[in-house]
């Protein structure tokens, strides 16, 4: 006879469900909720169940969704050379020549420079590179992974580089000869050394009360081998589950068929039409503010995403792009609608296609989102970091068109369904932030309450592969959930007035921490994923 499944009762605090906006205690059977309600209703649970966790007043969420990650990555820059805190390009440097001055890897590997905060305004020029390298090759990316920079001795060992597309003689590589070097730069990872880095990114996920990742992986960004290797990684040991992408353009049904074999749900995530912003590749309709003439690199054409929409359809997969520029967004909503022209409209929005990042949106793009039921998997940190009237976007495409990004609550008034995310390593993984950063985006026609970032960030990012039963507590639901140190619960609006938020219990709506510009965020104790613990502070 199979066993009975473990159940534990958590009492004595606040959980956050939709079942019961006053319940204080939730039942767990084996990797399901069981039940949720008061305090006084859980003692008949009391002498029936295997454990009881006395919350002690803690907040208790489901867990999160990340619904854009690259895991190794993440790893590498937790593990390795991170250059995100260089407050000056001389401080980036001297990073450099430390991490160099200890042996090792063959090759360096190291992210996050982001010349548009640095005083000196301009990235590490090649010569620099090779004298604080000593010589050794190196690979630095740029904060958005788009471009990188690299030594004389890295791009000697790709002896086509230089003639490739988006290569320069002494600045960041982008496009083809960018890709041909990060080629070579992660080959030089031994399956070991991914292993300890996409562990430490899966525990870092942990830690912050996230329990599911979506893995963007494909040729271009990682490897077939990377993504195999960390799906059988999250299958083995205890942590977040990790839903795998792979980002490959098809042309037939028969083709998708790799994506399953792979072991992914989608032949999505980083499928490139187009680049970023901070590095000029973004495709746009106009040319960038501050590189006149420039207007970016387009990677797919209407035709291609038609192509790719209805072979991924056709086989029953989600398809999935990445498209930042107004351009390539609009290549994308052409290519769409194609697809359904010659598919159907009904399959296409029953496909749940999605697209990453989908900052340049315009209304009209906004609307055929919406008609198409395209899942926008959007990460509202990059506003944080590069979205007011004096940062990178702003200086890229000037401050009307910068106040046009990331209209979030325009898209939420069109039906568009979002699923938050970080594109670790590109911004940190850090749930609480992001949702803070979309209630308090610098543009304020464009801010949504925390509740609707916080349902973005758990539910949306399940609704995103086609589950919608899950990413909330109520019984029925998996067992994915983090618990809290919060401060007092109240009800947050996008509201510029004093008193944007409410704590009376009237309003029958669950409460979640206040999350004010510079406040203090909500603390992980817990994580728990299909009701086995995962973390524990």
């Amino acid at each position: 006879m199979s066993e009975r499944p473990r159940t534990t009762l958590l009492r004595n605090g606040d959980v956050h469900s939709p079942a019961d906006p006053f319940a204080t205690a939730m039942v767990v059977e084996g990797g399901h909720i069981a039940w949720v309600g008061s305090e006084g209703a859980a003692d008949s649970f009391a002498d029936g169940v295997d454990e009881t966790v006395d919350l002690q007043g803690a907040l208790v969420t489901p867990a999160f969704t990340d619904a854009h990650v690259h895991t190794t990555a993440t790893g590498l820059a937790l593990t390795g050379l991170d250059l995100s805190g260089a407050a000056t390009l001389t401080e980036a440097l001297d990073r450099v020549r430390s991490h160099a001055a200890h042996p090792g890897d063959r090759i360096l590997l190291g992210h996050g420079w982001d010349a548009s905060r640095w005083p000196e305004g301009r990235p590490p020029s090649r010569a620099e590179l090779d004298a604080v390298a000593g010589g050794r090759p190196l690979y630095l990316t740029r904060a958005d992974v788009h471009s990188a920079v690299v030594t004389t001795a890295l791009l000697d060992l790709v002896p086509n580089a230089r003639d490739l597309r988006g290569f320069t003689p002494d600045g960041p590589l982008t496009d083809d000869a960018h890709h041909a070097v990060r080629a070579t730069a992660y080959a030089s990872v031994t399956p070991a050394q991914r292993t300890e880095a996409q562990r430490a990114a899966l525990a870092r996920a942990a830690s912050l009360g996230i329990g599911s990742v979506h893995e963007c992986a494909g040729p271009r960004i990682s490897s077939e081998d990377d993504l195999t290797g960390l799906l059988r990684l999250a299958a083995e040991e205890p942590g977040p589950r990790v839903v795998g992408y792979w980002a490959e353009a098809f042309t037939s049904a028969n083709d998708v068929a790799k994506v399953r074999e792979l072991g992914a749900v989608g032949a999505a995530g980083d499928l490139f039409v187009d680049g970023s912003l901070g590095s000029h590749t973004a495709c746009l309709h106009e040319p960038y503010t501050d590189a006149p003439g420039v207007t970016g690199t387009a990677h797919l054409d209407a035709d291609a995403i038609a192509a790719h929409v209805a072979a991924c359809t056709e086989a029953g997969v989600q398809a999935g792009f990445h498209a930042i520029g107004d351009a390539a967004l609009t290549a994308v909503v052409t290519g769409v609608r194609a697809a359904a022209d010659k598919v159907g409209l009904d399959r296409v929005r029953a496909a749940r296609h999605r697209v990453e990042h989908a900052e340049m949106l315009t209304p009209e793009h906004i609307a055929a989102f919406a008609e198409f039921a395209l899942t926008a998997s959007v990460q509202p940190a990059f506003d944080a970091a590069w979205g007011d009237d004096e940062g990178m976007y702003a200086a890229r495409l000037g401050r009307e068109r910068a106040r046009t990004l990331n209209p979030y609550a325009a898209m939420l008034r069109a039906g568009v369904p979002l699923a938050l995310g970080s594109d670790s390593p590109v911004t940190p993984l850090d749930p609480w932030g992001t949702i803070r950063a979309a209630a308090f985006h610098h543009t304020p026609e464009h801010r949504i309450s925390v509740r609707a970032a916080f349902t973005a960030h758990t539910r949306g990012g399940w609704r995103a592969i086609g589950r919608d039963d899950a990413g909330v507590l109520v019984p029925g639901a998996p067992a994915d959930y983090a618990v809290w140190e919060a401060a007092d619960l109240v009800v947050q609006v996008p509201d510029a007035r004093v008193a944007n938020w409410s704590t009376d219990p009237r309003s029958g709506t669950p409460g979640l921490p206040e999350l004010l510009p510079g406040g203090q965020l909500p603390r992980c104790v817990r994580t728990v994923v299909a009701g086995r613990t995962v973390y524990a502070a």
